[in-house]
């Protein structure tokens, strides 16, 4: 489970976030490119969901990461 906490560096404010259990696999972004980026440590949100496609995105990416380093209850 993602830990609030442990935020990586660049996530925007809002519901959804990475935090520091990011290998760099890719699929966030891959699934949700509006939405995520890679950086070089860790990759993060860098723009919250606007829309009911983006939101889907984004819960597809958090349901589907590998270490569960996405989470929507950030601040």
């Amino acid at each position: 489970m993602a830990d609030k906490t442990r935020k990586t560096p660049g996530n925007v404010p809002g519901r959804y976030y990475v935090d520091e259990e990011c290998i760099l696999c890719g699929d966030c972004e891959n699934r949700a490119p509006e939405n995520f980026a890679m950086g070089e440590t860790y990759a993060y949100v860098k723009k919250q969901p606007a829309t009911p496609d983006e939101e889907e995105k984004c819960q597809e990416a958090m349901d589907s990461c590998p270490v569960t380093c996405i989470g929507n209850d950030g601040e």
